[in-house]
């Protein structure tokens, strides 16, 4: 906690010398973590430690510039749960996120009704994501199995997708720029799900720190289509396959090797369990 050292006089009759007054300041936070803060009118304490130490995580572990859009859905409303930590402006090029259909927002995340709801992230595969060198995460705290999507892009021509099934028929599907089968004896939809690609010929995917090798079918494909969360974007403004998990956490970025993808899940498990909503 930062303080100012006051000196001056002593007010007792008859004696002289000098008073040392703290006065404090607040604590020090990083300057992205402040303009998050501003821009979502985030005041609680823990929320904002939460916050800031995880800028200050992804920075010492040079994550932080790898990542195109974050979503820590703090302030339990969807005001506050739709700003992206990387660049916290209310604009559709902040890649800030857009909530339709029904939603319920809390201190535990955002959580879509399985039934319309889901959030354009307004991040373009095909304009923004890096070809062979991108990854997609969300953060579940709902155990379930079902046919619904966590976060993706489809297109059908040539097929290819960038998703994440977290759990379905006890398979995690880390689909990334292709079309490629999942990771079988998938114990639980808890926790943090990486959809991974880090070279044309290799998607090294994880979930909970767990890492899940596939060989890719072939060079990676781009779809020209934004990104959902909770939902599957099929078809321009169009939405399938519909979550009703609770997310704690997302992001948006570039691939992660396997030491940065160890790092990602330390510091986002850190955040959550600061928020006393980790799984």
């Amino acid at each position: 906690m930062g303080a100012s050292i006051y000196l001056g006089k002593s007010l007792s009759a008859g004696t002289k010398g000098c008073n040392i007054i703290l006065a404090s300041t607040g604590p020090s936070y990083d300057p992205d973590a402040v303009a998050f803060f501003t821009a979502a009118g985030i005041t609680d304490t823990t929320q904002k430690t939460a916050v800031n130490q995880l800028v200050l995580d992804l920075k010492s572990y040079n994550i932080w510039t790898k990542m195109k859009a974050i979503y820590p859905f703090v302030g339990g409303t969807a005001t506050t749960h739709k700003f992206n930590l990387k660049d916290p402006r209310d604009l559709d090029a902040a890649f800030r996120l857009v909530f339709n259909g029904g939603w319920t927002h809390n201190s535990n995340g955002v959580t879509p009704n399985g039934t319309n709801g889901y959030a354009d992230t307004k991040l373009n595969d095909n304009s923004t994501m890096i070809l062979n060198n991108a990854h997609i995460s969300i953060y579940s705290r709902t155990n379930s199995d079902g046919l619904f999507c966590d976060m993706g892009v489809t297109q059908n021509v040539p097929t290819t997708e960038t998703n994440i099934f977290a759990k379905y028929s006890n398979v995690f599907y880390p689909r990334i720029q292709d079309s490629n089968s999942g990771v079988s004896n998938t114990i639980s939809s808890l926790g943090l799900f990486i959809s991974n690609r880090v070279a044309s010929n290799q998607i090294r995917a994880f979930q909970n720190n767990v890492l899940k090798t596939i060989s890719a079918t072939s060079t990676g494909v781009k779809v020209n289509r934004n990104f959902y969360l909770g939902a599957m974007s099929s078809a321009a403004s169009n939405a399938s396959l519909y979550s009703n998990r609770n997310y704690a956490f997302a992001s948006i970025g570039d691939g992660l090797l396997d030491t940065e993808a160890a790092n990602f899940y330390t510091a986002v498990q850190a955040f959550n369990t600061t928020l006393a909503r980790q799984v």
